[in-house]
């Protein structure tokens, strides 16, 4: 087994381990562009079809609750595999799935493994030394978030080829041997003495005593519930007049995303040289102005290509300074700290998920980007507050 702890030096396993991500992450992100081809099939309201996308991130806020911090106490090496595997086995009975129950129960499940992601970021950020984290990390939040763009339009493509079933049984076979080979790949760590009770209380305690984790997990929480409405509201729009795209069509719309998926790397230099501050206001006005374009883009496919590139890249640009400002706050607890922060962060998404798809059917396209446009907003102002926070402590540290 590979025991060596400095795994940024080891960039054939990095990749495999941004791959990881991306495969685990984007299992959540299928059913988006499959809406109406799933409703077709199973002959069910759309309504209740664009709920597989609340119940996927739903279940992954779970996994991030409950299983990422085992991290802390258990073996990761062993983990991971374990819990990609588990993920496989979800996304093998969507492959299988006979009605919509039973597509949403392989969802729960391949959503509340598939943190195997977030249990693999905190390991990397632990085998590197400090003035690397920021690099090492956005790399595998490249991965990740390459991986859910990918999904959506590699979906789409097979749907319309095959069947959209195709794109789950394909992941979760690809998902098997993956964990197979990392099982022998990753390296060792030792693991803390603690029970999983005391896990919880000392989550509790971290909450209690880093204020900047509580208001930067809210500030990405607002931000990704900003993005997650066109999770749930894409294929509603897209698939009908004026455009009435083909599933394969609304998933390449979702590759403009790739841009701000392979900045993270970048803003990660940036964060680790200081500029936090800077990139995360930067970030949250690139957040807030995107719903200009997505507005827009109810009559305008162009605008609406453009608002998606520039929320995608304003949020990978506030996430990978939140993780950059979490991850330097407790060395000896970064699963639990991660869990905290994608616990809210996928709240947050699944909250917006959920509210995209009421604003659609209780105002339009028009009232869905003012919600958008209020979580944004939302996210700047616990932006704004963590800075001043920072600023007060560091004039009167205690």
């Amino acid at each position: 087994m590979n025991t060596s702890l400095d795994i940024s030096q080891n960039r054939p396993l990095l990749w495999l381990m941004a791959v990881a991500c991306g495969l685990c992450a984007g299992a959540n992100y299928y059913c988006q562009p499959l809406i109406s081809s799933i409703q077709q099939t199973f002959q069910i309201a759309e309504s209740q079809v664009a709920l597989t996308v609340t119940f996927a991130q739903v279940s992954y806020a779970l996994g991030l609750l409950f299983i990422v911090p085992l991290g802390d106490m258990l073996n990761k090496t062993k983990l991971i595999p374990y819990l990609m595997w588990a993920a496989a086995f979800g996304l093998m009975i969507c492959a299988t799935a006979v009605n919509l129950p039973m597509l949403w129960l392989g969802t729960i499940i391949a959503g509340l493994f598939s943190v195997a992601a977030q249990v693999l970021i905190p390991l990397a950020a632990m085998t590197v030394r400090p003035e690397k984290t920021g690099e090492v990390v956005g790399f595998l939040m490249s991965g990740l978030l390459v991986g859910i763009l990918l999904s959506t339009s590699i979906a789409g493509l097979l749907s319309d080829l095959f069947h959209w079933k195709v794109i789950y049984a394909l992941s979760a076979v690809a998902m098997l041997l993956l964990g197979l080979y990392l099982r022998g790949q990753l390296p060792s760590l030792p693991k803390l003495r603690i029970s999983y009770f005391d896990i919880f209380r000392s989550m509790g305690k971290l909450l209690a005593e880093e204020p900047r984790l509580a208001l930067r997990s809210m500030t990405g929480a607002f931000a990704f519930a900003a993005m997650s409405i066109l999770f749930s509201t894409i294929a509603l729009l897209l698939t009908q007049p004026p455009f009435n795209l083909a599933d394969v069509m609304v998933g390449l719309v979702t590759l403009v995303g790739v841009f701000g998926a392979l900045s993270t790397q970048l803003i990660g230099k940036w964060a680790d040289r200081g500029y936090i501050k800077l990139l995360t206001c930067i970030g949250c006005f690139i957040l807030a102005g995107s719903w200009l374009f997505l507005y827009f883009g109810s009559t305008s496919l162009l605008s609406y290509i453009l608002g998606y590139a520039l929320i995608n890249l304003g949020l990978a640009m506030t996430h990978s300074c939140n993780q950059n400002v979490i991850f330097r706050l407790r060395p000896d607890a970064k699963s639990r700290i991660n869990s905290i922060y994608m616990t809210l962060y996928f709240i947050g998404g699944a909250c917006g998920s959920a509210a995209g798809v009421y604003a659609w059917h209780h105002g339009g396209w028009s009232t869905s980007c003012l919600t958008g446009l209020g979580f944004a907003l939302a996210a700047a102002g616990f932006a704004l507050w963590d800075q001043r926070h920072h600023r007060h402590s560091v004039k009167h540290p205690t």
